[in-house]
């Protein structure tokens, strides 16, 4: 209202000279203000552009960006290269903010709001984009110069976080789409929609699930190559991929969650969903248990990992499970035959049982997550099990707690009697 005011009293002054020439003036100037007006209005909108990306302020600045990296823009919301980059910064936060398998996160920040955080970040001209990798210091934060389209941004991401390029759909594949034979590359089958029935429909093929962008994704596709190739003159086995962006109706028929998913099928059937390490070693283990040959060589059943003979761990499963828990304090190992910690911590686990067979109110158990087609997979899935061996712990039935320290003997006792001493305690 002070501009019309101020407009109107310059107006009111001229309008001492008689005719109608002083009213179109005044009209005129009316209407230079109304538009000075909607400019303001305009600008202050236009800051509000980007919604998805993460909104730092010098209250939560340090504490958001240290938390994890992030890639920052710092504008200023009259800026018109902001406004320009504004859509694309937003579609990379939509993407990069609301996938909890991408480690980096988009944020903003206003300078003419946070004028002080923007000094201390040397900010000197808008946009500024640093990114920040560990840390909220100013020398933590690294200024971006490229070229600001979304693959130039998402590359320079890539390159701050020591991460190879994505894997990409190929420019000029071999085989058409539609191709009901599987295009193989140095081992590794590249499977579509139409090839991939035919692809695990015969014999044995461990598959990843896919998508381009995926962090995890990335960091595994040359170990995968690896794999192919160990495995390439085997005629057993095929280890493929698929990418899910382009194929989504097989990711979604093959119940696909997050990527890369791993899934081992066997004459057109999914035996088992690898949730094992990802080293080329674990792989490889998995692979060879999955073929009835084991790791040292030796001819072996794929799931005869833990012997068979008199042992003292009880044995539970999808229809003895609950009761096997229910009472007093009970650590269960959740496993799989093929890997290879779990092989390794078999006789200590032995051991344990043995610790405690006489002392009342405490078991020591297992369950094998991958036995008889797989029968305990939802028991697994719904105990937290995302890789083998997972050791969780239970009192009265309920989860405690789950094990993450070292693997020996006397490491699991003293967890195990901290859990039995806080059960005498809640007794007294």
């Amino acid at each position: 209202m002070e501009f019309f005011h101020f407009g109107f009293k310059l107006i009111s002054y001229k309008n001492n000279k008689e005719n109608g020439t002083s009213e179109l003036k005044m009209l005129r100037s009316s209407l230079v203000y109304l538009c000075l007006v909607g400019c303001l209005l305009g600008v202050r909108a236009e800051g509000e552009e980007a919604p998805n990306a993460k909104e730092l302020t010098e209250d939560n600045f340090k504490d958001e960006v240290s938390a994890g990296p992030h890639f920052v823009m710092f504008f200023a919301p009259w800026c018109g290269h902001c406004k320009r980059l504004a859509p694309t910064w937003d579609t990379m936060a939509e993407k990069y903010n609301k996938d909890a398998e991408l480690e980096v996160k988009i944020g903003k920040v206003d300078c003419t709001q946070q004028t002080a955080l923007c000094s201390a970040q040397d900010v000197t001209g808008y946009p500024t984009l640093k990114f920040f990798k560990s840390g909220a210091e100013k020398e933590d934060g690294v200024k971006y110069r490229g070229n600001r389209d979304q693959a130039a941004l998402e590359k320079f991401i890539r390159e701050s976080m020591g991460l190879a390029e994505p894997e990409a759909a190929e420019a000029a594949p071999e085989k058409p789409m539609d191709s009901e034979d599987a295009e193989v590359k140095e081992g590794l089958s590249i499977l579509t929609e139409a090839s991939f029935k035919k692809a695990v429909g015969s014999g044995d093929a461990f598959v990843k699930f896919y998508a381009p962008w995926c962090g995890h994704c990335i960091k595994l596709a040359s170990t995968w190559d690896s794999l192919a190739k160990e495995f390439e003159a085997d005629d057993r086995v095929k280890i493929a991929k698929i990418d899910c962006t382009a194929h989504q109706s097989v990711c979604k028929d093959n119940e696909v969650r997050g990527y890369p998913t791993l899934a081992y099928f066997r004459n057109g059937a999914k035996v088992e969903a690898y949730k094992g390490g990802r080293g080329l070693a674990d792989l490889k283990e998995f692979v060879s248990a999955q073929l009835g040959v084991a790791a040292g060589g030796d001819a072996a059943s794929a799931k005869e990992a833990e012997p068979e003979a008199p042992t003292v761990v009880a044995k539970l499963d999808k229809d003895s499970f609950k009761a096997g828990v229910e009472k007093g304090v009970t650590i269960v190992k959740f496993f799989a035959p093929w890997c290879g910690h779990c092989k390794r911590l078999a006789p200590t686990w032995e051991k344990l049982a043995e610790h405690f067979v006489d002392v009342e109110g405490v078991s020591v158990a297992h369950v094998d997550c991958t036995v008889e087609e797989n029968k305990n997979r939802a028991l697994c899935d719904g105990e937290g099990v995302n890789g083998f061996p997972t050791l969780n712990i239970y009192k009265d039935g309920v989860k405690a707690g789950e094990y993450s320290g070292k693997r020996d003997l006397d490491s699991l006792i003293a967890f195990v009697d901290k859990h039995v001493k806080g059960e005498v305690k809640d007794e007294l």
